[in-house]
């Protein structure tokens, strides 16, 4: 699904994210972990177009998307989440849904003056599909809530509900799991692995909780430095004295 070749990208004289090369595999869950400071997160906003590389190239099914922008990454159904929702806090559960879909005819003042027809067939559709999503999530009785008055978990959810709007291809999660409750985490992983089963996404997880990770992820890749330490099934990572000393100084994971 996604490819990632030699890519750099210096902040000054620090090396964020130095030589790095992985592949992720279509239908898997990656899980991508390091200390802080590793170079996870600038990783993910370089693949996800929010800032550009130095050097390298990424490829998503073997189109070559370096350097393209967040908003054409999302049409061809690169996704991303981040630690902190980024919820439309005064739209509600399903108005946050509802404007997730592009090129949506109402969106342009014309098209309201001389497609209304269109424009409201559009909005049916959308509706009844945020609504499939909000039962999916089981946020049926949030519907008409202010996203703004969601727990930390439910706006997490809620993100992961925006990637079900469009044809989400790859969705990278970053630090899906951080600050929520331990019941609600449960949904979120729940969630997660029946995308991935039922509807063929692809995932790249950022996340600091090996148990997360271990219950989650097919393949695990550590960063440390900018760079890949190595990779593997979580087995092999948390019993690998290189990881254990980078991530956690000398203590088991």
């Amino acid at each position: 699904m996604l490819s990632i070749q030699n890519l750099s990208k210096n902040f000054g004289g620090i090396k964020a994210v130095n030589n790095v090369s992985l592949n992720i595999k279509k239908g898997s869950i990656t899980g991508l972990i390091g200390p802080n400071g590793a170079g996870k997160t600038t990783l993910f906003n370089i693949i996800a177009g929010n800032i550009k590389n130095n050097s390298g190239q990424i490829f998503l099914e073997n189109d070559d998307i370096t350097h393209l922008p967040s908003h054409e990454l999302f049409d061809k159904g690169l996704l991303r989440t981040f630690q902190i929702a980024h919820e439309f806090s005064r739209l509600t559960v399903l108005e946050n849904l509802m404007v997730v879909p592009g090129a949506q005819t109402g969106e342009k003042l014309i098209g309201t003056w001389f497609n209304y027809s269109k424009v409201k067939t559009e909005e049916i559709a959308i509706r009844e599909k945020a609504e499939e999503v909000i039962e999916f999530l089981k946020l049926t009785h949030l519907t008409h809530e202010l996203a703004g008055n969601l727990s930390g978990g439910q706006k997490k959810l809620l993100e992961l509900g925006r990637t079900m709007m469009v044809d989400a291809k790859l969705v990278l999660l970053d630090e899906v799991g951080a600050g929520v409750n331990r019941t609600l985490l449960k949904d979120i992983a729940s969630t997660i692995l029946r995308l991935n089963q039922e509807r063929g996404y692809t995932f790249c997880m950022i996340e600091h909780d090996i148990d997360f990770i271990s219950e989650l992820c097919d393949w695990v890749i550590v960063m440390a430095e900018g760079s890949i330490l190595t990779q593997g099934k979580i087995e092999e990572i948390k019993n690998n004295e290189s990881v254990i000393e980078a991530y956690l100084g000398k203590t088991k994971l």
